[in-house]
């Protein structure tokens, strides 16, 4: 009760961010050009050539899987850092809460101002996309909602976990920053070179299981693999596979469970636990 209480608190604070609904704004704006394209040119953006709901909603994945880090940054990365570098912590603290609750709360709250920020982008989007197609898939749909709901969670964890392992905001800041740039950006491109080197500074036709476990490791890699795992008929159907860096790849065996997209799943579980068990840690201890 004590970790709500904090939540409350601090979602009524965080929701009022103009940084995080400038972005909500921008990315509302993006899927609803790009949902437009999607349904007046699909030839453009897949392999069948033909718009459908299921399609929409890979193509949507996809660019939030992109919104969602960025905007976790904006809202979570002052969460526990901002809080003891001004020295308002000790004020909590000084309350019937104790630490693990003021992590948590912070966790639920920015988790909740994340969500909102993405319910209301998607629903814009989606709704004006079965507007277009003239037809609406509630199950996908649902699916879909759920698992980016919890991956807005699981990325405001990230986040606030990293900002719970320091009091300064500019560490905060290149921490989360530095997570976005390795695990975002560059993180398929890695394996991929790899690859390319051993293999003679050229890509092979079909490359090593262990290329897609790497992968996987990044969250929004992790997210969308999950996206098909939980809607295999409908991304076989639009042509959706596991990617990296924009090359979709065939593994030499499909037999280990790792080169599957429900090990997509696994990942997304893990970063729930470990960045919030080392800020637990890290925040637990430290002398604010």
């Amino acid at each position: 009760m004590k970790a709500l209480t904090v939540a409350k608190k601090d979602f009524r604070d965080a929701v009022q961010s103009r940084a995080l609904w400038s972005l909500v704004a921008v990315f509302v704006v993006l899927l609803l050009v790009t949902t437009y394209a999607y349904v007046e040119f699909p030839e453009m953006f897949g392999p069948t050539g033909e718009a459908s709901f299921e399609g929409l909603v890979f193509f949507t994945a996809g660019i939030t899987g992109l919104f969602i880090p960025i905007a976790a940054i904006i809202v979570c990365f002052k969460a526990l850092a901002g809080e003891r570098e001004l020295g308002s912590i000790k004020i909590l603290l000084s309350l019937p809460v104790d630490r693990s609750s003021v992590l948590f709360g912070k966790v639920l709250g920015r988790a909740s101002v994340l969500a909102t920020g993405v319910t209301v982008g998607l629903a814009i989007a989606l709704g004006f996309g079965s507007l277009l197609l003239g037809t609406v898939d509630v199950v996908p749909l649902v699916l879909f909602l759920a698992l980016t709901l919890v991956f807005a969670g699981i990325y405001a964890s990230i986040i606030v976990g990293l900002s719970a392992t320091t009091g300064s905001t500019t560490r905060a800041t290149t921490l989360a920053v530095g997570f976005f740039v390795i695990f975002e950006l560059v993180w398929d491109v890695i394996p991929l070179g790899i690859v390319y080197i051993v293999n003679g500074f050229s890509l092979p036709t079909e490359f090593p299981d262990w290329v897609f476990l790497v992968i996987q490791v990044s969250p929004s890699d992790a997210y969308f693999t999950s996206v098909i795992a939980l809607l295999p008929e409908a991304a076989a159907d639009v042509g959706a596979g596991v990617t990296g860096s924009g090359v979709e790849v065939e593994p030499v065996d499909a037999e280990p469970f790792y080169v599957t997209p429900e090990a997509g799943l696994v990942f997304l579980i893990l970063w729930l636990v470990v960045p919030l068990a080392l800020g637990y840690y890290r925040f637990t201890r430290a002398d604010v």
